[in-house]
C-alpha cells in the first residue's frame, strides 16, 4: 500500500512512448507517486481512479503472488534436495558438488516459483495495470503496427467494470496481451540457469 503511487508513476514510464520525449530523471517515479498521494504534478483527466479504489487489486496481486510463489518454492525445492540426497550422499560428495547441491536447487525453486505466480496472475496483473494507467494521459506505442502511438481512452469504473469490459470487447485472450514478453523473460532466465550449471559442472568435472 506504501509502495502503491510510486509502482504507478514507475509504471506509466515504463510504458509511455518515447515519442514524447520526456526527459525523465531518476527520481521522477517518486516525485509523481508523491504528487499523486498529494494531488499535485502533472495534470490527469477525470477518468483517473483514486488511490483508495486501487489499493483492493494492487494489494490482492501481492498477497497472492507472495503466497503462491512461496507454495511452488517449498515445494519444488522439497523434490530437489530429496533427489539430491538419494543421488549424492552427503559423506561422499565433493566441495563443488555440495556446492552445486546447496545452491542451484534453490536457483531451480525460485525460477519456478517466479514463473508459475506469473504466469497463473498474468491476467490479474492485465487488469492491474490498465487501472493504474487509466486517465493519466499516457501515450503508448501501437505494437500491432509498430508506426505510430496509442491514447489510454479507457473509462473503467472499478476492478470488477474493468475484467468485465475486457471480457466482453477482448474475449480471454485480452487478459493475456503482452503474454509474449514474459515468455522471452523466462526463456532469458532459464538459460543463465542452464549456463550456471555448465559453470558448476565443469568446475566439478575439473576437480576430480
Amino acid at each position: 500500500m506504501v509502495a502503491m503511487p510510486f509502482y504507478s508513476a514507475s509504471l506509466i514510464e515504463t510504458v509511455q512512448s518515447e515519442i514524447i520525449g520526456d526527459n525523465t530523471g531518476i527520481l521522477e517515479c517518486v516525485k509523481e507517486g508523491i504528487g499523486r498521494v498529494i494531488g499535485m504534478g502533472v495534470p490527469h483527466s477525470k477518468r483517473l481512479l483514486p488511490l483508495l479504489s486501487l489499493i483492493f487489486p494492487t494489494v490482492l496481486h501481492g498477497v497472492l503472488h507472495y503466497v503462491i510463489s512461496s507454495i511452488i518454492q517449498k515445494f519444488v525445492l522439497l523434490i530437489l534436495k530429496r533427489k539430491t540426497y538419494a543421488s549424492h550422499p552427503a559423506e561422499s560428495t565433493s566441495p563443488v558438488q555440495s556446492m552445486l547441491d546447496a545452491y542451484f536447487p534453490e536457483l531451480i525453486a525460485n525460477f519456478a516459483a517466479s514463473l508459475c505466480s506469473d504466469v497463473i496472475l498474468y491476467p490479474l496483473e492485465t487488469v492491474l495495470h490498465r487501472l493504474h494507467i487509466q486517465g493519466t494521459r499516457t501515450i503508448i506505442d501501437n505494437t500491432d503496427l509498430g508506426y505510430e502511438v496509442l491514447p489510454i481512452n479507457t473509462q473503467y469504473e472499478g476492478m470488477r467494470d474493468c475484467i468485465n469490459t475486457i471480457k466482453q470487447e477482448e474475449g480471454m485472450l485480452g487478459f493475456y496481451k503482452g503474454f509474449g514478453a514474459v515468455i522471452i523473460q523466462y526463456t532469458l532466465h532459464a538459460a543463465v540457469l542452464q549456463i550456471t550449471k555448465i559453470i558448476y559442472s565443469t568446475l566439478l568435472q575439473n576437480s576430480v
